[in-house]
């Protein structure tokens, strides 16, 4: 029996995610591995899975700092017992105040966020003074993918000055997020991270000497590799966790295992080599072109070739041998938008479903 087949799969609705507890478990060990079990070089990302339960398993792993892209996700780590949680998105509107309810609420956890402008610097230490609290932040950098931070430059330089300025504000150093360097070559790809990073390490080593204990958190799961080696870098791999066809693809020194497929089942044939199923827009990742967003476990010789918001159409060879009703696994290509569709997922466990687990932090808010 292939490793993804499910013996009670007639318990699981179409579409649904699944997660492989046994994949999860050697993912979270690989990760573990890759930093020679040196946990203070890992804050994984929990933008990709979103699961108290898995943040769970990552803190009895020994894991306790995550990095998040918003307060719920934060919210969920302090709760199954982070001691640090980085919220690397910058806050803007009613999210200034939800971060400040984070640190009045839990009080073993340290937060911290990013800025890369001198107004939101302000606005922070506005409300830090306002409620009694510090707030803790890392500067965002931007090394070439252009999304957000600041260069390295006089602008820098002048931040860091109102920085010090602002009493309630703690600087913690520096958050870089190079995620536009994807280049399947390894060597490539470590060659560009390390260029994107000269003028970084150079500028971050003058500043040790007025601020010793500052830190990098660096990368996501494309230059996890790179990172992991450099020393003063925290890495911040996120979808290695539950992995995806994508990552596959292009990061082939990186042994992970798919973690969560996706299920779906034949429900019409309305022509000759041509079927139906259960997986539209609204299951699965459909940002990139329609040959990049699902692989097929147990269809072979098939072609996606148009999707609707509830129906996915394929044209296939072996139409004949394919029933109605017939189930589908597949690897999404990009896993972080796909587990954001669902509510929770179907654990498998020795080839059955043993329970489901929530995926939490799919909503922007939840008590806070």
């Amino acid at each position: 029996m292939k490793w993804y087949n499910i013996l009670n799969i007639d318990e699981i609705d179409s579409p649904s995610i699944v997660l492989y507890e046994d994949h999860l478990m050697h993912n979270l060990n690989t990760m573990i591995t890759m930093v020679d079990s040196d946990l203070s070089k890992l804050m994984p990302h929990i933008k990709t899975n979103k699961m108290p339960k898995v943040i769970r398993q990552m803190i009895t792993l020994g894991i306790k700092s995550f990095k998040t892209a918003t307060i719920a996700e934060a919210e969920i780590a302090a709760v199954e017992g982070a001691t640090h949680v980085l919220i690397a998105h910058q806050l803007v509107g009613p999210k200034v105040m939800r971060f400040i309810e984070l640190i009045k609420t839990f009080k073993n956890t340290r937060f911290s966020t990013i800025v890369d402008n001198i107004d939101s610097a302000k606005k922070l230490h506005h409300e830090a003074v306002k409620h009694a609290i510090n707030i803790n932040i890392y500067i965002d950098i931007n090394n070439g993918m252009d999304r957000s931070g600041i260069e390295i430059g006089i602008g820098l330089e002048n931040l860091i000055e109102q920085i010090d300025r602002c009493l309630s504000l703690n600087f913690l150093g520096f958050h870089v997020y190079d995620g536009h360097l994807r280049t399947p070559d390894f060597k490539q790809r470590k060659d560009r991270v390390e260029e994107g990073f000269k003028n970084i390490t150079t500028f971050f080593e003058t500043l040790k000497h007025k601020y010793p204990n500052i830190e990098i958190i660096s990368g996501g799961t494309p230059s996890f590799t790179s990172h992991l080696t450099e020393k003063d870098r925290i890495c911040s791999p996120g979808t290695c966790i539950l992995w995806d066809w994508g990552y596959d693809q292009k990061l082939t020194e990186q042994e992970y295992k798919y973690a969560a497929l996706v299920i779906t089942r034949v429900i019409s044939k309305p022509k000759k080599n041509v079927i139906t199923i259960d997986l539209g827009h609204k299951a699965i990742a459909s940002e990139n072109p329609i040959d990049n967003r699902v692989k097929f476990l147990n269809l072979f010789d098939y072609e996606l070739i148009s999707q609707s918001e509830e129906h996915g159409v394929l044209s296939v060879q072996n139409w004949n041998d394919i029933k109605v009703g017939d189930v589908l696994y597949g690897v999404p290509y990009h896993i972080c938008p796909t587990i954001n569709l669902y509510d929770e997922v179907s654990v498998i466990v020795h080839s059955k479903k043993i329970d489901s687990w929530d995926i939490t932090a799919r909503k922007r808010k939840i008590t806070i």
